[in-house]
């Protein structure tokens, strides 16, 4: 289904988040015939929402709203047209132009680079959907203008357009509360590449990733040996698209980091390097965090929201490391990280737990030495002690001040 073709039907909308809340100043700014007949949400009793479907042509739902939700899945069933603003704007699109970035991690970090070296190139782009701007903002948008789009899998589970490029960063275990499994999970990331309008498909050979670097990880302005993958990637979707690549590396010169990705928020006078990397909601991007500082003593704060992760390869991380190594669990998954880390030989010794942040950040603090990091990568979502990543990584950077 098509933006245009909301015109004169009854939409109703299930959540008001960001995306939502855009498409619906778009649909009273451009098709004064389309109705807003109800908005819904998880607080709404089954009945009201039920009653609100029936008088709906078609529902528009949050990505953060499943589509195995069992009113919606119902709502399905019985011929109700469910999408998201993103997949109303990339059907009008037709998908093309757009390179759609997806992947368990490192999608927003490669959707940058991707908008970076194309902008170096001097090809016209712009950069939205889960990172940037919601894509349906879009809708007034040159067609001879390329965008960058991260995609989740929220939002590829019912599209029914897809971009004329797809990347696949990688996939590993996440969002299985969304989904219901792993397999659920994966199914509904991999279906971006059999969606209409996909010309190429871009994706690493293993589910870790496959890239081979195109750059040296000390040439690319961003932390870490993961990003030399991150900027394969992109530079793979940019040859996909036949696009021009902008010459490597003096192209990221420039670059910079996304907030609470490995973001340095304060280093205090015994040079002990506080660093955010709030966005880390999986043991796999924290191990990637981790790998970030060879050569220095390190203090992990780890542990949020419980989305039943494997937290092993994480454990192993920590216990081959060389240099010394402190872990501050947080709840609600601290503990299953202790026990995770003790299983892979990483010293009871070396482990502390928390309450809250606030005493994590003094544990840690009294643990490092001067010229340590204190790293906060917490391998979990925020949802059981805050808003979002943002409110986390900004109370951890507040904390760090203080401190």
């Amino acid at each position: 289904m098509k933006f245009s073709e909301l015109d004169g039907r009854s939409v109703a909308l299930w959540g008001l988040g960001r995306e939502t809340r855009a498409l619906r100043g778009q649909l009273e700014a451009r098709l004064p015939g389309a109705r807003i007949v109800a908005v819904v949400d998880d607080e709404t009793p089954a009945e009201r929402t039920r009653a609100a479907l029936a008088r709906a042509d078609v529902l528009v739902r949050s990505p953060g709203v499943s589509i195995y939700k069992p009113l919606i899945h119902e709502a399905r069933t019985g011929g109700l047209p469910v999408v998201t603003a993103t997949g109303l704007w990339l059907a009008e699109r037709g998908g093309q132009r757009v390179i759609g970035v997806t992947g368990t991690k490192g999608k927003s970090t490669t959707a940058t680079i991707l908008a970076h070296l194309l902008r170096e190139a001097g090809v016209p782009v712009e950069l939205a959907g889960n990172i940037g701007r919601p894509v349906i903002e879009l809708l007034d948008l040159d067609p001879d203008t390329w965008v960058v789009l991260e995609l989740s899998s929220y939002q590829i589970a019912d599209l029914e357009v897809g971009p004329e490029v797809a990347l696949l960063t990688n996939l590993s275990r996440e969002h299985t509360d969304w989904h219901g499994s792993e397999e659920r999970y994966r199914a509904d990331k991999l279906r971006l590449f059999e969606l209409r309008g996909v010309r190429a498909a871009v994706r690493p050979l293993g589910d870790r990733g496959g890239w081979q670097p195109v750059v040296a990880p000390e040439q690319i302005p961003l932390r870490g040996a993961h990003n030399a993958q991150n900027v394969a990637a992109a530079v793979a979707a940019i040859r996909a698209a036949g696009l021009p690549l902008a010459k490597l590396p003096e192209a990221l010169q420039g670059l910079e980091g996304l907030p609470h990705r490995l973001q340095t928020v304060h280093v205090d006078e015994h040079g002990v390097e506080w660093v955010d990397d709030s966005i880390s909601t999986t043991p796999a991007s924290a191990v990637a965090a981790v790998a970030a500082f060879p050569g220095r003593q390190l203090v992990l704060i780890a542990g949020g929201a419980d989305r039943v992760q494997d937290y092993g390869p994480l454990a192993q991380t920590l216990a081959a490391r060389a240099e010394p190594t402190w872990l501050v669990v947080l709840p609600d998954t601290g503990q299953e990280i202790a026990v995770a880390a003790a299983v892979g030989g990483f010293a009871a010794a070396r482990m502390s737990t928390a309450g809250d942040m606030r005493e994590a950040t003094r544990l840690a603090r009294g643990l490092a030495a001067p010229g340590a990091v204190i790293l906060l990568s917490p391998a979990a979502p925020s949802f059981n002690a805050y808003r979002d990543f943002e409110e986390r990584g900004d109370h951890f950077a507040a904390l760090a001040l203080r401190a």
